[in-house]
């Protein structure tokens, strides 16, 4: 069975659109780790190819559940409040229900597989630091965890001694990771259409359980049309103007 993973598209259509062009004939199912919305100028579009694709397994982010009206925005900055109350104001009624009818995380995938927006411990919770990953790991379920929310991919692993050991891309194209017998996984995709690591390109994963291998893997995109639209759209500037940056 062959995975892609998706996490943290942010209504970035163009990034979106790239992932799943890089991705084509590399998996046979979908799973969506939350953040379908937000921030970005793309919310109807982004949310009907997630639709289209039919996950298996699709739960919701932080931003999904503000722009859904499902929580209060008091906790987010004024840049995402701005972009999640647009959001609600722009998605349709069908594409609304939608991101509303999301599951809570974390969701049993099947019997490699879980998955979670934060962590296995709590939705909204960042995973930022070792001890973050080492309970996150602990908490799992199963082998494979994958979770989303900090934007940032990469890789924890912990053996059947509980030592941990984090890797990330660090700008390569490609991660592979060759799962071993005996040890956990905390693996981040990163965001397709937001990355925080300082890695512009779209984010995403593709796990294939008959190989044993998971691959971190980065695509290009046309940043200049998402910044485009989020200006036209008359979200704040400084949302178009990180994509560029990859922060």
């Amino acid at each position: 069975m062959r995975y892609l993973i998706l996490s943290d598209i942010h209504s970035n259509l163009e990034a979106l659109e790239a992932v799943l062009a890089a991705a084509a004939r590399q998996y046979d199912a979908v799973l969506s780790l939350g953040d379908v919305v937000g921030y970005g100028a793309d919310p109807n579009a982004v949310v009907e190819k997630v639709r289209a694709l039919k996950p298996v397994a699709s739960i919701r982010g932080n931003h999904d559940k503000v722009a859904a009206g499902l929580d209060s925005s008091e906790d987010f900055n004024s840049l995402a409040r701005a972009a999640a109350l647009w959001t609600q104001r722009t998605l349709s009624p069908s594409n609304l229900e939608y991101v509303r009818g999301l599951a809570a995380g974390p969701a049993i995938v099947d019997a490699d597989i879980e998955i979670c927006h934060g962590s296995p411990l709590d939705e909204d919770f960042y995973i930022v630091a070792d001890v973050d990953a080492a309970h996150a790991i602990g908490a799992a379920k199963r082998r494979l965890c994958f979770f989303g929310h900090t934007h940032v991919a990469m890789c924890g692993r912990m053996d059947g001694r509980r030592r941990i050991e984090i890797q990330t891309p660090d700008g390569q194209p490609e991660l592979e990771i060759s799962l071993a017998d005996g040890v956990k996984y905390l693996i981040n995709p990163g965001s397709v259409g937001q990355p925080r690591d300082g890695d512009a390109r779209a984010a995403y994963a593709i796990v294939d359980l008959t190989r044993g291998v998971v691959r971190l893997q980065r695509v290009a995109y046309p940043i200049e049309i998402a910044q485009k639209k989020i200006l036209e759209a008359g979200l704040p500037p400084p949302l178009a103007y990180r994509l560029g940056m990859g922060r």
